[in-house]
Order: structure tokens, then sequence, then C-alpha cells
């Protein structure tokens, strides 16, 4: 089995958040199965930037990435947040390995609106080598969301949401489960958790404006995974790495009612 976890930056905050993960882990590795992490980390990105007198922007949740940014954006990311998740883990007893979607080609992809967006990639392609060799040695990679510009001859670095990246990876790896944990319980309507949500009801929550920002990104990334050949994809807080039963699971399409005869 293969779970591969999404972890926001918000959520980084949760003081439980390394012993949720190594709990994870050391679960999936005691049975003989492999999970991989793949984290944000989008505010500590935008509070360096305002620290070097730049403001930062964003499209439909995600983030307008110049060039100047995209240093930020690996620095942030790829260093600080990514050895500080590793480093937590690997003191719980975890084997715990971080690299940066450009490492070993792990993430391509192509600049998408360049004139609006800048260094963003979409269209997200993987080779999971690396990351299937890491499993093969009983290693969990923990992964910044950066990724190798496929359209550039050189290779520039590319800035990718966390959220489509862990979608593309998950759907390379055939992984059982995706799991995009956030800030939140789950996709939340009316204050109530909606506990299934399937492609209609996204758009329906997208159109009224109830589904907002990175909850969008999470929406359209899920959908994504699914339509990727992803089992399972769950929307939760940090409770739902290890308690299967919490938020909202997203599915294709709900069973048809049979209405009363």
């Amino acid at each position: 089995m293969t779970r591969v976890v999404k972890i926001g930056g918000r959520a980084q905050d949760d003081p439980h958040l390394s012993s949720t993960l190594a709990a994870a882990a050391q679960a999936a590795l005691g049975a003989g199965n492999a999970l991989c992490i793949v984290h944000g980390g989008g505010d500590e990105v935008s509070a360096l930037q305002r620290r070097l007198g730049l403001e930062p922007q964003f499209r439909n949740g995600r983030r307008v990435t110049s060039t100047e940014d995209l240093e930020i954006v690996r620095m942030v990311l790829s260093g600080t947040i990514n050895k500080r998740l590793v480093a937590a883990l690997v003191s719980h007893g975890t084997r715990a390995v971080g690299i940066s979607g450009e490492d070993g080609l792990l993430f391509t992809a192509h600049v998408t609106n360049g004139a609006i967006m800048g260094r963003v990639g979409g269209a997200v392609t993987v080779d999971a080598t690396i990351v299937r060799l890491l499993f093969g040695a009983g290693f969990v990679p923990v992964i910044s969301p950066l990724a190798r510009d496929g359209g550039d001859s050189a290779g520039a670095g590319l800035n990718v949401n966390g959220d489509d990246a862990a979608a593309a990876l998950a759907s390379s790896l055939g992984a059982d489960e995706l799991v995009l944990v956030a800030d939140v319980p789950g996709v939340i309507e009316d204050g109530a958790v909606i506990p299934r949500l399937d492609a209609t009801g996204i758009q329906g929550l997208i159109a009224r404006g109830v589904a907002a920002g990175g909850m969008v990104a999470k929406l359209e990334a899920g959908l994504a995974a699914l339509r990727g050949g992803v089992a399972a994809v769950r929307i939760s807080a940090l409770d739902g790495i290890t308690d299967r039963a919490v938020g909202t699971q997203l599915v294709l399409s709900l069973p048809a009612t049979r209405g009363a005869i």
C-alpha cells in the first residue's frame, strides 16, 4: 500500500505534526507499506518576501512567482522547511530523506501563463524513480514542490503548487490514498464538514464561492488525482493522517439515489 500525504504550510504550525507524521510513517514501514510526504510552506515564503520588501501575489490560490521570487521559494521550501520536517521525523526514529522536485527529474512542468503567473509550472509530469528507490531502501521521502522547466533546454526551475505536485506524484505511483492536509477539518459548508463530495458538488461549491483560494486548488488537485487513478482522496486536518474516518472524501461521482416509488 502506498500513501501520499500533502502538508500545507499552516498545518505545519501544529505542535503534533512531527509525532503524527512519525506515527503514520512507522505504521506504514512496519507493515511493509510506503509513505511519501509532499509539503508546502506558503506563509513562510510570504513572510520572507515581505522582509525583503516584496509583496506576495496570488491568482486562484496559486502564487505568482517572478524569477526573484523563485529563489526565495527555493530557499524556504527546499531549504528551511524541508530540512526542518526531515529533522523532526528523524528525531522520532523515522528514516526520512528530504529532496526537491528538481532532484532526479522528479517533477517536470511547463510555464502555464508566464505573463501573469511568472515562473509557475503546470501540467506536471513525474519520474518517480528516485522515490521508488527510497521506498525500496525503507526511507520516507519528504519532497518540496519545485520542478524542472520542461520547456527550457537549460532546465530552469519552476514553482509548482504543492497540491498539484502531490496529486501528480500520487497518480504516478498508483497510490492507494492521497491525503491533502489543511488547517481546517475538511471542506466546510454552513459550519459543517461535508463528508463526501463528487465532481458536480465541487463545481457547485466553487461557483457559489463556498470554496475559494487554497481550497479550490486542493479540490482541483484531488479530482486530478482521482482521474489519474489514485484509489482514494481526502481533505482533512492533521488528524486525518492517522484517522481515515475524518475529513472530506472526494469521489468522481456519488451513487445515484433511488427515488420513492
